[in-house]
């Protein structure tokens, strides 16, 4: 059996490591000590901090700081490092610590595949975990009293996680023998009629996965396709673009479409949502873009029309992504408008802008047998538009 490993800094968690250590070695299963301090004496663990360090990108001396932030985000790297290497090796993963162990364990954790079991006891739980979490599957358990010796709700805390983890591993979910092939699926409110239609005609063939693409959701999508979980996407609704580059709230970051290039998954995009850029409540919009043409789509989320010249840019990044790509790719673009509100007698209803978008993405492509921009005459929303994605992702499947 692969060993679920125990990671902290055995300089300062020792105590409370060991006990977590020695729930789950109690239950038969396997443990590796993964001692990730940046001070203090000889280490008691497993795989010392010298074994993580030598796994820095730049040697071991990145390590070495005196100051202890800079050696703790370099240690992180070194650790993320580390687990990417043993994957194979990995059976489950366990940390516990305060704010600085928590980040010095979680990147580790999301280097994981999807469904490896990940435990994180931490003392900021109880607060906004999504820059621990990201797109991974890390159980977050707040430690109530601090990472700080064993004490009676310590000890019941850090027991119910090595429990947990011990169960997780030695009670695996077994496979569906009747699972289908997986399909991503991007979706927005303003594309759920789309990726609605799109489902009810794949699901008989596959196994359409859907993802609302609020920034976490783009980054889920693309780390199942990382992980080899995911066959083929159907990215409708990539409009988490627009916030990243405008400064919207639902950004997946600059590495989106990075997946279908690192993996060469079979491809079929489109400009779904890309009329528009998320703030939460209308009060939260900037000062910048008090001007511009707001729509509230509920009490929470106010939406803002963007620009030709902002599609401009969407349509250079988007080219630049799909030139990366070595597998098939189809990039879908409707005429008609690229969002339900995106159309004649709608509110965002700009076919200048929407013109702009796809000139760019067609000046940018370098297009090949393999990589195809196709304009398709009907808005994202309609029947037609959806037969035009089934057809192209049968293409690139074939």
């Amino acid at each position: 059996m692969n060993a679920i490993l125990v990671v902290g800094t055995l300089d300062t968690k020792l105590a409370e490591l060991e006990y977590v250590r020695d729930l789950i070695a109690a239950r038969g299963l396997d443990v590796v000590m993964v001692d990730v301090g940046t001070s203090g004496p000889e280490s008691p663990g497993d795989v010392t901090p010298a074994d993580v360090a030598a796994c820095h990108p730049e040697g071991a001396t990145a390590v070495e700081s005196s100051d202890r932030g800079e050696a703790v985000g370099a240690m992180a790297i070194a650790l993320e490092h580390y687990v990417s290497s043993h994957k194979a090796d990995i059976a489950g993963i366990i940390g516990a610590g305060g704010s600085g162990g928590t980040a010095l364990v979680t990147p580790a954790m999301r280097a994981l595949s999807v469904g490896v079991p990940k435990v994180m006891v931490s003392t900021v739980a109880s607060a906004n975990v999504a820059p621990y979490v990201g797109p991974a599957d890390i159980a977050m358990m707040y430690s109530v009293t601090d990472v700080a010796g064993l004490n009676r709700i310590s000890r019941q805390v850090l027991g119910n996680a090595a429990n947990a983890i011990a169960g997780m591993v030695g009670h695996r979910v077994p496979p569906s023998e009747g699972d289908l092939p997986a399909i991503g699926l991007s979706m927005f409110g303003v594309t759920t009629p789309l990726v609605t239609s799109l489902v009810e005609s794949l699901q008989d063939r596959y196994d359409p996965l859907v993802f609302h693409a609020t920034g976490t959701g783009g980054q889920s999508m693309e780390k199942l396709v990382d992980s080899g979980m995911i066959e083929a996407v159907l990215d409708m609704t990539t409009t988490e673009i627009a916030d990243l580059l405008v400064g919207g709230v639902f950004s997946a970051g600059p590495d989106r479409m990075g997946a279908i290039a690192r993996t060469g998954v079979p491809y079929v995009g489109s400009c779904g949502a890309l009329d528009m850029v998320n703030f939460g409540g209308i009060d939260t919009v900037p000062a910048e873009f008090s001007e511009r043409l707001l729509h509230v789509h509920n009490p929470q989320v106010t939406l803002m029309r963007t620009t030709p010249a902002e599609n401009t840019q969407f349509g250079e990044f988007i080219a630049e992504k799909l030139n990366q790509c070595p597998g098939p790719v189809r990039f879908l673009l409707p005429e008609g408008g690229v969002s339900i509100i995106d159309a004649p007698d709608q509110p965002f209803y700009d076919p200048e802008a929407d013109e702009a978008l796809f000139a760019a993405i067609e000046a940018g492509v370098e297009t090949s047998d393999r990589r195809k921009v196709v304009r398709v005459p009907y808005n994202i929303n309609d029947p037609e538009f959806a037969a035009a994605a089934l057809a192209h992702l049968d293409e690139v499947m074939s």
